[in-house]
């Protein structure tokens, strides 16, 4: 069975609670999808799955949300290659911070592309200042994510 893999980056429990709304497309969809809280490099590396999605907020200027550390410098110390990964990523944050809006999801995006792993698509940024609930834009994001990249499983 095809596996999606949902990572999330959390403070204050907003990019917990878009993982849970998005997963029932996924699953509707063929997917067997489990959602990783306290994620390590070994939920990602040792059983890969056929598509991972980050779902990812900012806290501070622009950093990753404490929950998400021990993962992003695993993934910095480790450097494995991640040639084979194809993924999502949704960051949450507040375009009042100007230059450090969603800086946590951009800053794992562009890590994951230095790994080697293959975006799909267009990475969701969703602003606080716009969008009172991320699920808002990010359900439609996953239901066209899921049409456009052909992500259904036979």
């Amino acid at each position: 069975m095809a596996t999606l893999k949902i990572f999330v980056g959390t403070m204050y429990g907003g990019a917990l609670d878009v993982a849970e709304q998005v997963k029932p497309l996924f699953e509707e969809a063929g997917y067997r999808v489990d959602i990783f809280e306290q994620p390590t490099l070994d939920d990602l590396v040792a059983e890969p799955p056929t598509l991972a999605l980050f779902c990812v907020s900012t806290t501070g200027s622009g950093d990753y949300p404490g929950n998400l550390v021990p993962f992003t410098r695993a993934l910095i110390d480790q450097s494995p290659s991640l040639g084979e990964l194809r993924y999502g990523l949704i960051a949450l944050g507040d375009s009042s911070y100007g230059d450090t809006f969603c800086g946590a999801g951009r800053a794992l995006d562009a890590l994951l592309a230095d790994l080697g792993a293959q975006r799909v698509g267009e990475r969701l940024e969703v602003d606080a200042m716009e969008t009172f609930m991320a699920d808002d834009a990010a359900l439609p994001w996953a239901e066209a994510w899921i049409a456009e990249h052909s992500l259904q499983v036979a």
